[in-house]
This record gives structure tokens, C-alpha cells and sequence, in this order.
């Protein structure tokens, strides 16, 4: 039986005893059967905010799972854990570098490339780029 149910029985009670609310011993027995309602419905809405909310946080708790398996792969193989290269647009250009820290190879895109620096994101090593040497290795290999 529910504590609702409970407070019914004795509202029921109450109202078969025919307590006279006239009389002082009525009026209390009467107002704390009341409050003891208020209090049952006030549980009850908790209950059910409670539920909602466990099975919001469930479902979030399955997106993060979802957003982990994407971002980290599964644990059965370490080369699913690395980018595939062919999952990038055809217009994207992307760039592969490895850490001389941490030796893990990540990618990153043009825009990191243009900035001419990028955080390992394994170990946060900050490595920096010199385009400039780029390019005049290009201009170099043009002439010869």
C-alpha cells in the first residue's frame, strides 16, 4: 500500500468515526490527517520528478556513450582509435603529424596549419610549424 493510499484509509477512518471537528481533539485529528495528504502528494511529485529525471540522465548517459565510441572507437583494436583519412570531405585537406613527445599520430586541418602551431591532443605538447621553409623547399624542387 502507498503512503497515498495509507492517508486515504485513515481520511476514511476519520469520516467513519464521525469526529466531531467541533470539538478540539476533532479539529487536530482532522488537520494533521491534512497535512499528512500534503505531504503524501508532495512525495509522490518527487517520485515522479525523480523518475524523469533518472531517465533523462540515462539517455544522456547513452549519448556520451555514443559521442565516446565515435571520438575514441572501440578498445579491441588501437588502429580503430586513429582518424581515417578517407572519412574527410572531398574539398578538406588534412594534415598528419606525430608528437616527438608522446609519438602519437593526430590530424588536423588547414586552418591549424595556418595558424602555425597545434597542441597534441595525447600529451599537450605544443608543436610549431615553419611554413616558410615549406615553401621555399617548393620553390627549390620548382627551379632544379
Amino acid at each position: 500500500m502507498e503512503i497515498t493510499e495509507k492517508v486515504a484509509y485513515l481520511k476514511g477512518l476519520a469520516e467513519g468515526m464521525e469526529l466531531n471537528t467541533e470539538k478540539k481533539e476533532g479539529k487536530l485529528l482532522t488537520a494533521i490527517i491534512d497535512v499528512l495528504e500534503d505531504i503524501a502528494l508532495e512525495l509522490c511529485d518527487i517520485e515522479d520528478a525523480q523518475e524523469e529525471l533518472g531517465d533523462g540522465l540515462d539517455a544522456v548517459s547513452d549519448d556520451l556513450e555514443d559521442v565516446e565510441d565515435l571520438l575514441y572507437g572501440e578498445d579491441d583494436d588501437a588502429d580503430d582509435d586513429e582518424y581515417e583519412l578517407d572519412d574527410l570531405g572531398e574539398d578538406e585537406d588534412c594534415y598528419a603529424t606525430t608528437c616527438p613527445t608522446c609519438e602519437e599520430t593526430f590530424y588536423f586541418d588547414e586552418s591549424v596549419l595556418e595558424d602555425g602551431e597545434v597542441i597534441c591532443p595525447n600529451c599537450g605538447e605544443k608543436l610549431e610549424f615553419d611554413l616558410d621553409s615549406l615553401d621555399e623547399d617548393g620553390a627549390e624542387d620548382g627551379e632544379e
